[in-house]
């Protein structure tokens, strides 16, 4: 965590999701969001619902980033185990947080809460709640650690409802710049680009359209007046290889032009 911004990483745990049954959508969304507020995100991986990998992965990762973000893995089931291997990484008991039963008695009545719908509330000893305002079970943090739910729309809501309490920084911001213009042939000019403004980051990024094929090149930083600066300085050697380069503000995307 030597880092002079913040950092984040995010842990995707699902055995759905290494199959190949589900198509993960909390990575894009964290990356983004976090950047909004200044935490990039520097390393993501995918796991299986295995206690001891979550709870390695866990404690890698925790040591190494300022925040740790976990999807998936807290629901009803057999194999929703990250709490249980959370507490493990933390050598903690895993308890019943009296908070969280209360709100799964609100949501199901006391009819329909079942012993299985009653482990959403075991969390590591010392959690702090994560409000869940969608269907009430609720993630927690338990230090740099945020257990989120896998259901994108709820770790979404999750995640608004915690993110004040994450030491930010100043917003990662980007300029995107596409042209019809291949790779291979910016290739030479972009490396001496960067090489001459290493505060920024340049990434390359290929698209085909209308069976012609392009680059969008995306500067990113924290400064947005580099970035204008450095993405003149592209859209300058798009012009040079015949290009017509469009410039817009954001990560942009590979439409047509």
């Amino acid at each position: 965590m030597s880092q002079m911004f913040p950092s984040a990483a995010v842990l995707i745990i699902g055995n759905e999701i290494l199959s190949g049954r589900t198509r993960d959508a909390n990575l894009g969304f964290l990356a983004g969001a976090l950047a909004e507020i200044g935490i990039q995100v520097r390393q993501a991986r995918v796991i299986p619902d295995e206690l001891s990998v979550i709870a390695d992965n866990v404690n890698t990762l925790r040591h190494n980033y300022d925040s740790l973000f976990t999807t998936g893995g807290i629901g009803p089931t057999h194999d929703d185990i990250t709490a249980e291997a959370v507490a493990l990484a933390f050598g903690l008991p895993l308890t019943r947080h009296p908070e969280a039963l209360r709100r799964l008695e609100s949501h199901y009545g006391p009819d329909n809460l079942n012993d299985m719908r009653k482990r959403m509330a075991d969390m590591p000893e010392g959690a702090l709640l994560i409000d869940n305002p969608i269907s009430s079970a609720p993630g927690f943090s338990l230090g740099n650690v945020h257990v989120l739910a896998g259901v994108p729309m709820i770790a979404r809501a999750m995640f608004e409802q915690m993110k004040h309490r994450l030491i930010q920084g100043p917003p990662l911001l980007a300029r995107t710049i596409r042209a019809f213009v291949a790779e291979g042939v910016l290739a030479k000019g972009l490396k001496e680009i960067q090489d001459a403004n290493a505060d920024v980051s340049l990434g390359s990024y290929p698209f085909m359209a209308d069976q012609r094929l392009g680059a969008s090149i995306v500067v990113r930083g924290r400064d947005a007046g580099r970035l204008d600066e450095v993405a003149d300085l592209v859209a300058t050697l798009m012009k040079s290889l015949n290009g017509d380069p469009h410039v817009e503000t954001g990560e942009g995307n590979t439409k047509a032009l």
